[in-house]
């Protein structure tokens, strides 16, 4: 079935003319352009999405069971990416948290020696814990847009698919017409078959491409979200975390 499916697509290419090979060749183009994008989305989301998973659970029982501070804690010792050019947005968020943490700190702490010496706690402020979280929000939103490159390829595909297979339809159906103008011979019937092979193969053409390419978008956008949730939520139990060590009791 599949076998006899694709001969009728070849078919179809032989029968056309050369505005109607080149409609043919550009759907198979986008076709191959939209896989490629969605099998490497899909392959990073899930690398990622299981990075994150790891990294939270290492760094819950770092801090957790080992009693080990967030502001010691070595990345090094949590999971990692194999490949240092892959994204890993929980590690981004973690580095940026402790760097804002640890210098919101020291700048505390210098302002409390100057102004009692005897005073030896550095306590974060509500408004210390405001800016580092506004802080950390950025880098949740770096990552975001980081992943979602080139996702707008798919977007595109859905839109340009099936107009790329009405023109071929238009243009299969105009190469048809024109063959029935000129009569009934030899070669207007070969033009009558290559304008309706035409017509057909691109119509079909174009929807086998805007189909899995909507879906598979719609898909990638709601995993997407769903990840920057749980980026969220893990900026909120680093805050929490944080907040019940440094932040001064009234």
């Amino acid at each position: 079935m599949m076998v006899a499916s694709m001969n009728a697509f070849v078919v179809a290419y032989s029968q056309s003319d050369f505005f109607g090979k080149l409609i043919i060749l550009s759907l198979v183009a986008l076709s191959m352009v939209c896989w490629i994008v969605l099998l490497h989305k899909m392959w990073t989301l899930r690398q990622v999405k299981r990075l994150s998973e790891s990294f939270q659970l290492a760094l819950l029982e770092q801090t957790g069971h080992q009693r080990t501070s967030l502001l010691t804690l070595d990345l090094s010792l949590l999971p990692l990416p194999k490949n240092e050019a892959a994204p890993h947005p929980f590690g981004e968020i973690f580095q940026t948290f402790k760097g804002k943490t640890i210098e919101m700190l020291n700048k505390n702490r210098y302002f409390t020696t100057q102004a009692s010496p005897s005073k030896g706690a550095t306590y974060l402020t509500p408004a210390d814990l405001e800016l580092l979280e506004y802080h950390v929000a950025a880098t949740i939103s770096s990552q975001h847009k980081s992943l979602e490159k080139n996702l707008y390829v798919l977007s595109t595909i859905v839109a340009l698919g099936p107009f790329l297979g009405l023109l071929g339809t238009v243009w299969g159906i105009l190469v048809t017409f024109s063959g029935l103008h000129d009569g009934g011979g030899m070669g207007s019937n070969i033009s009558v078959l290559g304008g309706l092979s035409t017509a057909l193969a691109t119509t079909v053409l174009g929807l086998l491409i805007a189909i899995p390419a909507l879906v598979s978008y719609n898909y990638l956008k709601n995993h997407l979200k769903n990840y920057t949730s749980d980026m969220q939520d893990f900026l909120t139990a680093l805050i929490s975390q944080i907040e019940l060590q440094y932040r001064k009791v009234e």
